[in-house]
């Protein structure tokens, strides 16, 4: 998204929340920071479980 609204909505594509959790106040900026760690650190994990199985 140009308009960077696209590090709100990575939880959301994620299936980590629900988009109307984002409109209606459930979730604020602080809980959208920690998903975005959290994906960040399960897509870390994951690249670094490829390149194990590919040095192998």
């Amino acid at each position: 998204m140009s308009n960077g609204e696209d590090w709100l909505y990575r939880p959301v594509l994620a299936g980590c929340c629900r988009a109307e959790s984002l409109m209606d106040g459930t979730l604020d900026l602080a809980d959208v920071a920690d998903l975005n760690e959290a994906l960040d650190v399960r897509d870390e994990n994951e690249r670094r479980a490829r390149d194990w199985a590919k040095a192998k």
